[in-house]
């Protein structure tokens, strides 16, 4: 957010303004450069402008933030279709090691800090790098060899016409999701929009069922959903069911105005609908790992007593 506001001063933005706030030097740009400004005339607007567009930002990634946090990977890759299973088996496994690479560099630095080295500049970067790559090497070729020993990666014979087949369906349905999704932000393609969007999503739906005749895959304690995991899921949709028609109903509550500069009115209904998506941190089932640490000190003390 205050990445944007920095841009937002110093590279100029379109929203004019009445309310100087401060007049920076203005480096001139050559004609064809016209529409790009550096410096000049900061105003209130742009400033309030740049804040929504932050906040906007902000928002987005803590409801990805929340969403990473209640969701776990074991269990989201259990509810692929299974045309995505590959993929998402490579998406869980960085997902995975991303946080040992972390940890690594963490490592090495402290190291290389206690025995007095420098962590700062290129050698030092490069000195650092090579062993993070190597040990994540080391565990990829581990995690693959383990991967193998357990069957991962078998594929069914399928009719090459059932490939093409599908194919084609998941290539336009993913098309035709593009292309509705496009229609219902446009102004003038809400009329063919919607049906073009059902239409790709049936159509990708289907491709991704005929896609799922190639992965060959058992079912070991299938994931069950209880009250607590639907609950989660429904807030989830009740709050974006909300937006999406405070949206329809009054657009203008949801998108406050900088030009004129007037002061945000709190809409009640979104922001009710908002308090919504605070019920998984109250309901949220607790994973099954965290389940047993959580028991063990209890069991133990129960052995003992």
């Amino acid at each position: 957010m205050a990445l944007r506001l920095v841009f937002s001063v110093f590279l100029g933005s379109s929203i004019p303004g009445s309310h100087t706030v401060l007049t920076l030097l203005e480096l001139p740009l050559p004609d064809w450069a016209q529409g790009v400004r550096i410096g000049g005339r900061v105003t209130a607007e742009q400033l309030v402008f740049s804040l929504y567009e932050g906040l906007k930002l902000a928002t987005l990634l803590i409801c990805v933030g929340a969403a990473n946090a209640l969701a776990n990977p074991a269990r989201l890759l259990k509810s692929l279709p299974g045309a995505l299973y590959e993929a998402g088996v490579a998406v869980v496994v960085a997902m995975t090691f991303a946080p040992n690479m972390v940890a690594d560099v963490v490592r090495l630095r402290t190291a290389r800090r206690l025995r007095g080295r420098p962590t700062g500049g290129v050698r030092a970067v490069a000195q650092i790098g090579l062993p993070v790559l190597e040990g994540a090497l080391e565990r990829s070729v581990a995690v693959a060899a383990s991967m193998d020993a357990r069957g991962y990666g078998r594929t069914a014979q399928v009719p090459a016409a059932v490939r093409h087949t599908t194919n084609v369906l998941t290539l336009g349905g993913l098309l035709g999701v593009c292309a509705g999704t496009y229609g219902l932000l446009a102004a003038q393609g809400a009329v063919y929009g919607l049906p073009l969007l059902l239409a790709g999503l049936v159509t990708a739906m289907a491709g991704l069922r005929l896609g799922g005749r190639r992965s060959v895959r058992t079912r070991y304690r299938p994931d069950r959903w209880g009250v607590r995991a639907w609950l989660v899921a429904c807030s989830g949709a009740v709050v974006a069911a909300a937006m999406i028609w405070a949206g329809a109903v009054d657009p203008e509550a949801l998108r406050p105005g900088v030009v004129p500069l007037t002061a945000p009115v709190l809409p009640l209904w979104p922001a009710a609908a908002a308090l919504i998506g605070l019920l998984p941190a109250l309901v949220a089932p607790v994973p099954p790992s965290d389940r047993a640490a959580a028991d063990r000190p209890v069991r133990r003390g129960k052995e003992q007593a």
